[in-house]
Parts: C-alpha cells; structure tokens; sequence
C-alpha cells in the first residue's frame, strides 16, 4: 500500500485537471528573494565582526599594555548598548518615514514589523534583516570615535557619550543621506558610510581629543603601541568585513555587490604601498602600523564610492588615500598639536572626505546610476562639497555641545594618577599580566 501511494504521488495530474501543491507555511512570501537573503545575513555577520573582534583588536594592539582591556570594553560597550537603543528607537528614527529631517517613531521596538514585512530600501531581504544589517554600520560608527580618546577617557564618560552621540549625530545623518532625508534628495552620493560613518566619526574624534586634551607625555615619553601583532589581525578582520560593509551596501546579491568589492579591496591593497612607499623614501624602512593605516585608509575612502565606480577607480582613489591620510597623521596632526591617539580623524575622517568628493569625479552611471565629472557631471562634486560641509559642521558642533553637557555630569578624563596607573585597572579593576 505504501509503495502504491509513492508512485501515485509521483504521477502527473491528468489532463484537464488541477495539481495542488502544498506550500510550507514557512516561505518567503513573493519579492522576498532568498539569495539576497542569504548574502544579507553573512554581510551583517562580517559588519558586525568588524567592530568585534576587528576594531578592538586593531585598537587595543596600538595602545599601551595598560589600556589594552580598557579599549577592548570601549567596542564592547558600543555593541551592546547601541544594539538595544537601534531597536527601541534608532532603526525607526533613521529608516522609517520620509521626512527631510528625522523619521518616525512607528516601528518603536519594532511594533508592526512582521516576518513578511520590508522596507521600501530593500525589498527583496526582509525588514528584520535589512534592521539587523543597518544596525551593524550604528555600532562600529560609535565604536571609531573612541580611538581618539585612548588611554584617558573615563568610561562612564564614554558610555553617555555615546548614547548621546548616537542620538543626536548619528541618526540625523544617517536618515540625512540613507533614509530619505534631505541630502538624499539632493543627491549626495554616499554608497556605504563616507559621511554617515567614516567623516562623522572623524569629526566626532577630533573634537573630542581637542575638549580633553592630550595625554600626559604626550610629544616627550614613548608611547608607542604594546602589540602591533594585535593590530594586524585587527586589520585582517576589519579587510574581510570590509566586504560585507561596501559589498552588502548593495543590498542584494548581485555584480553591483561584487564590484563594489573588487575596488573595495583594491584601494586597501594601493593605500598599504602608498604609504608604506613614502615611509621607505622619507625614513627608509617601511613600518607594519604604516601598512595597515594605509590599508584601513584606503578601505575608509573607497567606502562612499564603492559602489559607483570601477575596480581601476579603487587603485586611484587607494593611491591618493594613502598620500592624502598620511599627510594627516603626520603633518596635520602635528601643525595643529592634536592628541587624536590611534588617528581617526587622519586615517577615518580625511579619509571618508576625501572618498566622498573623489565619488562625485569617478562616479559611472553604468555602475551606481549616476554620472560624476568624469562623465561630464560636474554638479555632483558641488553636491559632493555640501554633504562634506554639513556632515563636519553637525559632527563637530554636536559632539562639542554633547561633550560639554557630559563633563557637567561625569568627568570626562580620568584623573593624572589614574591615567598613569593605566585604564585597565582604575576602570575595570583587571590588567594583563
């Protein structure tokens, strides 16, 4: 009877009558496409490990010994608390409604969202993961300003600081420029986070070494990095997630995502010579944190172009990222006497301005949908200028603001005896040995 039943099942319906097949309550409805799907989710998976491990090991390799957990608990703290404030009300403010300046409070806690729901940013991958993925660029953005601070900020400083910075910086630009906002409008082309994360960051940064000060010994004492070994797996991790972070910008599974990371990759591989060149001209030998800054530099500036330009467009603009950002860390840093510790302004914020505008010369209408200088579309570099300037007068007028109504909380810079005990131990009560 069995074996009848099999074989019955397997015959086709006679002609003229219909087939029924049973359709798992569990598929993804129509629009839903699964390939996205399934690129989607290894992309925020490699966002998400950019900040942990990859930023708290790049970071932490070029602090000194006693700062080491310190700075690890800085990107740690940013993925849990910015995780929990993104679904309360983040994802809602920055992806949800059209408004010019800020979005809507509808999916607060994500009321509404449903496993067949999506986003009209993404309507192929379901709107929890298009959240999840969104999610990932907000943690990693509050995670970056910290470098600028190592080896003196307080943690609970940090910790208000940047409930603070994610509120009022980091949602308005990303709704700005992703979300429908103003900028959008305009046109401003930003693929994966130029503005809304390298330059907001950077900008975030330097205002803050600015307001707190510079490190004791600072310019007269060694403080050179405990484990640079450290830092390069750090930079391996942030290299691989790169991938997810331009190539999954795309937001399907498609040659837009693969070229995107074909010049992704290329500009870190051009900016660790370029920089690692002019180290051997000017001091002869070629040091490993200048290959990896010029690496992470490179990945910072192709961020806004990656996908709007082609694979050779990477090399150029990994070729000027190296010069331009170690002219920032160098010259720069030390024409304006600025204690940025682990160069995020340099390497982050020089970086995303300078990919920002490059996207408005390289950009290819063939790629992206939109033509730069190149293609006779000089307009974009003008609207490339102004996503620059309001993102740096935002960034840094706010975190200014922020950082001040902090300081009348907490302090915001341990004290001189804490910071020469180190952060390790009169932060967290823990060292290595």
């Amino acid at each position: 009877m069995a074996g009848l039943l099999r074989r019955a099942a397997c015959m086709p319906a006679p002609i003229g009558l219909v087939s029924v097949v049973a359709v798992p309550a569990h598929a993804a409805p129509s629009g839903i496409d699964g390939a996205d799907t399934a690129w989607m989710i290894v992309a925020t998976a490699l966002v998400l490990m950019m900040t942990i491990p990859g930023l708290a090991l790049f970071y932490s390799g070029m602090v000194r010994k006693k700062n080491v957990l310190a700075t690890m608990a800085q990107s740690l703290a940013a993925v849990t608390l910015i995780s929990i404030l993104w679904v309360a009300f983040g994802y809602s403010l920055c992806f949800v409604g059209d408004g010019p300046w800020i979005g809507t409070l509808d999916r607060w806690f994500l009321a509404g969202m449903t496993m067949d729901s999506v986003n009209p940013a993404a309507k192929t991958i379901p709107e929890s993961l298009f959240m999840l993925y969104q999610m990932t660029f907000a943690i990693i953005t509050v995670a970056l300003v910290a470098g600028s601070v190592a080896d003196r900020m307080r943690f609970s400083a940090y910790l208000l600081f940047s409930v603070a910075w994610f509120i009022f910086v980091y949602i308005p630009l990303a709704h700005w420029v992703w979300g429908g906002g103003f900028l959008a409008s305009m046109g401003v082309l930003d693929f994966a986070g130029g503005l809304v994360v390298h330059l907001s960051a950077g900008t975030g940064g330097l205002v803050a070494a600015k307001v707190m000060g510079r490190r004791h010994g600072y310019g007269t004492e060694n403080l050179s990095p405990f484990d640079l070994s450290l830092a390069v797996i750090g930079t391996g991790l942030l290299w691989v997630g790169w991938f997810g972070f331009n190539g999954g910008s795309a937001l399907s599974a498609n040659s837009r995502a693969v070229m995107a990371i074909i010049a992704t990759h290329l500009a870190a591989c051009a900016g660790a010579l370029t920089w690692a060149a002019i180290e051997w001209s000017t001091r002869r030998k070629p040091s490993v944190l200048g290959m990896i800054s010029g690496a992470v530099a490179g990945l910072g500036t192709i961020t806004p172009a990656s996908g709007f330009v082609a694979p050779w467009h990477g090399i150029v603009i990994g070729i000027v990222a190296g010069a331009v950002c170690y002219w920032a860390c160098t010259w720069l840093k030390h024409r304006f006497n600025y204690d940025d510790s682990l160069d995020v302004f340099g390497v982050h914020g020089i970086g995303g301005l300078t990919g920002t505008l490059l996207g408005g010369v390289f950009a290819t209408s063939a790629i992206g949908g939109t033509a730069g200088l190149l293609e006779g579309h000089p307009q974009q570099i003008l609207i490339q200028f102004y996503g620059v300037a309001v993102t740096f007068v935002w960034s840094g007028g706010v975190s200014f603001i922020l950082l001040k109504l902090v300081g009348l909380f907490v302090p915001l810079r341990v004290s001189r005896e804490q910071e020469l005990e180190g952060l390790d131990i009169s932060q967290h009560g823990e060292a290595l040995q």
